[in-house]
């Protein structure tokens, strides 16, 4: 069990779970004139693997009531969030795109894993081509536009989301979550790139989310393309997910404190 100690900014809010690598807790993260309140907003990466007593500090240390679970339907269906052990929480999925389907599509993720197992793709220009798909595709805008719907109705208890391998499309969630609380730029990026020394890898890759780590170019490329379509990310904020100046006022009035 994880005890009650606030977050520390030198492990990034780590949380020490046996089958959980990369779980941590945002409190503590400076936000304007305040701080990321502790047991409020977590990211991870996919449940499936916590053991009973990981699932128990979710629980019972950390309150958690709300998942959001930002994988596509296969994701889900094959390796599902054990909310029978956390039955004061609530699953919402928000898939941030979704897989194709039918043969061809198959056939052109075959293909598509050969290329970075030949080298012939790297997977940094992998990754640098999925973000802006993340933050402007129709399917990543509504998820979220969703998880900040949620965030605002929370009402009590914690907030988790994940993706996979809770390192891209939880770490985008994570870099728009902060960015609207007001924690600086260069902390919303370390926090982004703290991945690297906490991720574990276990085993097999289950999907290529969970191949390496996460680049700040990955981050960058999705910057640049919210920049070119909105002009800045506060107006991203705004104007693509409707989180303008009194919604991310009531955001801090949650989750900051003074």
């Amino acid at each position: 069990m994880t005890d009650m100690t606030e977050p520390s900014l030198t492990d990034h809010g780590k949380i020490a779970l046996e089958g959980l690598h990369n779980t941590r807790d945002l409190g503590g993260l400076p936000a304007g004139s305040g701080h990321v309140r502790p047991r409020r907003l977590l990211r991870s990466g996919m449940l499936a693997p916590a053991t009973a007593g990981d699932l128990a500090t979710l629980r019972d240390t950390y309150d958690v009531r709300l998942v959001v679970d930002l994988r596509t339907d296969e994701e889900a269906t094959r390796w599902p969030d054990p909310m029978e052990l956390l039955p004061e929480a609530r699953l919402v999925r928000l898939p941030v795109f979704r897989a194709p389907s039918g043969r061809d599509a198959q056939e052109a993720i075959r293909a598509l894993g050969e290329k970075l197992k030949s080298g012939e793709l790297g997977i940094t220009d992998l990754f640098s081509g999925l973000y802006p798909r993340f933050v402007l595709g129709e399917d990543g805008l509504a998820a979220y536009r969703g998880l900040f719907r949620e965030l605002l109705s929370l009402e009590g208890g914690a907030a988790l989301w994940h993706c996979s391998a809770g390192k891209d499309r939880c770490g985008m969630a994570s870099v728009l979550v902060e960015t609207a609380l007001g924690v600086p730029r260069d902390l919303v990026e370390k926090d982004y790139l703290a991945t690297n020394e906490l991720i574990e890898a276990k085993g097999a890759a289950q999907n290529m989310f969970d191949v390496g780590g996460v680049d700040a170019r990955y981050l960058h490329a999705a910057l640049d393309a919210i920049n070119e379509a909105y002009g800045s990310l506060d107006a991203y904020l705004a104007d693509a997910l409707g989180i303008d100046d009194d919604a991310r006022e009531e955001l801090r009035r949650k989750f900051v404190s003074a």
